[in-house]
């Protein structure tokens, strides 16, 4: 099988690396390296992630911060791999994982990204109930600008010869290429995703199964969202440039997921507020999503309603009920 580098991006990541790292080390697929990036972090991180050095399959290389895409950046440079993953110090692996993603991509010479579902858990690492589903085929630029089918930075298992192909080196950068984009501080996966479709011939492809554990970190989300909304309109600001046409014909439409996206990460921080004013953003930007994803789209507006009537605590109290009936139906 494919030899694969595994990066994993961590930054005072103490608290959950042990884990991740764990769970790397017990994929079926044998055939790796683990190349945890320490990104300036002032705790425990480098002594847990040395911890594990004494498998010959993972190193650690230490940098000062440079970002999510910096210490992704830095992985991909020291990798040895024909094939490059990311798995984020906060997030896990299902056993499998890798092996399935080897197979397809062996199957596959075309597919250059492949990618599954993702099971979210919260902090204390429980499933939620909730996960990302998204489509698995006929993938085109269009489809990623809107949906983001990759859905996190732990679900992708992308050949090195994709990276080789979008590599760039600013003129700032003295010691190594960039493939993720280094000024971005959020919105640096969509920028980088949909770089490689509207650049390249590579196909991405996804496979059945939620391989990844997604975890989802309360409060603060809603406060983020500026931030993250602004970091999206750079990105299509920069490849507007790039197919000029797509985006005019689809970014009002794009728009309108995205703020969809933001309006859900505000229901789960209860931010009652926030998220009417996102639903009611979303809606003035396009009523596409409406027929295109009814029942998102109608979940999504049920609970911003929800909340806004009824308050945080009704809105929490339905969805604990129905992440334990989830559990429930899981284990019987």
């Amino acid at each position: 099988m494919a030899f694969t580098s595994i990066v994993v991006p961590a930054f005072n990541a103490e608290t959950t690396l042990a884990d991740t790292l764990l769970s790397l080390q017990r994929q079926t697929c044998t055939e790796f390296e683990v190349i945890v990036v320490n990104d300036g972090s002032t705790d425990s991180t480098a002594a847990i992630a040395a911890g594990f050095c004494s498998d010959p399959r993972f190193r650690v290389i230490h940098q000062k911060n440079r970002g999510l895409a910096g210490a992704r950046n830095s992985g991909i440079a020291g990798a040895q791999g024909d094939v490059v993953a990311f798995c984020d110090a906060d997030d896990l692996w299902e056993p499998e994982k890798l092996a399935r993603h080897i197979s397809h991509l062996e199957a596959k010479p075309h597919v250059g990204i492949s990618y599954a579902g993702s099971a979210f858990i919260s902090e204390d690492g429980t499933l939620t109930g909730q996960a990302q589903r998204p489509r698995l085929q006929n993938i085109d630029a269009k489809h990623i600008f809107k949906r983001n089918p990759v859905g996190n930075g732990s679900a992708a298992v992308i050949r090195r010869a994709v990276f080789d192909e979008i590599a760039f080196r600013p003129r700032s950068e003295s010691e190594r290429d960039w493939y993720f984009d280094e000024t971005f501080r959020q919105s640096e996966d969509i920028e980088c995703w949909l770089r490689i479709a509207l650049t390249t011939n590579w196909a991405f492809e996804g496979i059945p199964g939620l391989l990844t554990r997604y975890r989802i970190n309360s409060g603060g989300l809603s406060a983020a969202t500026n931030h993250q909304l602004a970091a999206w309109e750079r990105m299509v600001r920069k490849l507007s440039q790039i197919n000029p046409k797509l985006f005019a014909e689809e970014t009002g439409v794009a728009r309108a997921y995205q703020l969809r996206y933001l309006n859900r990460r505000a229901i789960s921080d209860l931010d009652s507020r926030r998220a009417v004013h996102l639903a009611r953003a979303w809606l003035a930007c396009s009523l596409r999503p409406l027929w295109e994803e009814p029942l998102k789209s109608g979940a999504t507006l049920a609970a911003t309603a929800l909340l806004a009537v009824t308050g945080p605590k009704a809105l929490r109290k339905t969805m604990d009920l129905a992440a334990r009936a989830h559990r429930t139906e899981a284990m019987s």
